[in-house]
């Protein structure tokens, strides 16, 4: 009986082990020429990818990490970068921030609380979370310690949902706002959250990569994360540059904070909505969203774009959550003629 109960429960085990490796491996496939990409990268001295002028600014009892790059003495104005959840300020590629330097802005990125060089807040509480209000503080924190009255904020993501409350609550600290691929409301009841299959393939990947942290399969991580948030969008990542940046960040700083994406979701639906707010937005303000965006859906955009008076909206074609380099150009310069308005505007007042 022991025998056959053994037997039995050994066919369950094998049972369930080939349907694991049968879930996991039918996961999104990374770029064919991965792996000689990662040879190289791993082999070669990783390429600095902080190059500005960088400190910390004291925002309550936290200590967040900023990078200043660009016209220090005499600049335009300030652009400050704003990331999304759970990716640090090295996540801002030289191709996106590079052209405002080049027309002489000064453009300051930082880390958010919880990964990067800022403080982890090692005391978390998911019954008390801190918020994106607290969280828009840690920039306006920034721009204290640099001494800039007001700057340009451009945020993605969950950085456009920070950059929102920055423009309602200290108005008179933002110039202009750029939100990309965000939302009002992350939580909508009336809006969609995005298919359960990408869920499962973020399953996929964590399954995959995630259980044995190398530096290799924390690469193939993000990478595979990456092609996830393409959604149906036609255009291919940067391997290199992402291996780079990932490597940078576990080489040379602090690594990878396990428990940020649970705190950073946690901050956006404590949050709330901001509908009834946004309405009070008067500075210059773009929507950018891309029409393959698989996370944050388009719908949210819609639907929160028209509730900023005078907004402009953006529609990229073919983009997804994330903006490639043949999706900058186009970003750019719809960014570069806000900057324009805003200033005429701010020198008239």
């Amino acid at each position: 009986m022991r025998q056959r109960i053994f037997i039995a429960f050994s066919v369950v085990l094998v049972t369930a082990g080939l349907g694991l490796v049968m879930f996991v491996s039918s996961g999104p496939e990374l770029p064919t020429d991965t792996d000689a990409i990662l040879d190289e990268v791993l082999a070669a001295e990783v390429p600095a990818l902080v190059k500005g002028v960088t400190g910390k600014a004291r925002s309550g009892d936290i200590d967040i990490w900023y990078e200043t790059i660009g016209n220090l003495a005499n600049p335009k104005a300030t652009v400050l970068l704003i990331m999304g959840a759970a990716a640090s300020a090295i996540a801002w590629p030289d191709y996106f921030f590079q052209p405002l330097i080049d027309a002489e802005y000064q453009v300051v990125r930082y880390d958010h609380r919880g990964l990067g060089m800022s403080d982890w807040m090692d005391d978390w509480d998911s019954e008390q979370p801190y918020t994106l209000e607290d969280m828009a503080s840690d920039g306006i924190a920034v721009l204290d310690e640099l001494g800039v009255t007001s700057a340009h904020i451009v945020g993605v993501s969950m950085g456009g949902m920070i950059g929102q409350r920055m423009a309602i609550s200290h108005a008179d600290r933002v110039l202009s706002l750029t939100s990309i691929s965000s939302s009002g409301y992350f939580d909508d009841p009336e809006l969609s959250r995005g298919s359960t299959q990408f869920e499962r393939d973020v399953l996929k990947l964590v399954l995959r990569y995630g259980l044995v942290p190398t530096e290799r399969n924390q690469i193939r991580l993000v990478l595979g994360l990456e092609q996830l948030l393409k959604g149906d969008g036609n255009y291919e990542t940067d391997v290199k540059l992402s291996a780079q940046a990932t490597l940078y960040e576990l080489r040379r700083r602090n690594g990878f904070n396990p428990g940020v994406v649970e705190q950073h979701s946690a901050a956006a639906l404590a949050s709330g909505s901001r509908y009834d707010e946004l309405g009070g937005i008067s500075v210059p303000t773009l929507v950018v969203h891309g029409r393959s965006d698989p996370l944050v859906l388009p719908a949210h955009a819609d639907k929160y774009a028209p509730m900023i008076p005078g907004a402009r909206m953006l529609w990229v074609e073919g983009m997804g959550h994330l903006f490639a380099e043949a999706h900058a150009p186009q970003i750019l310069d719809a960014i570069h003629r806000l900057l324009l308005v805003a200033e005429v505007q701010a020198s008239s007042n």
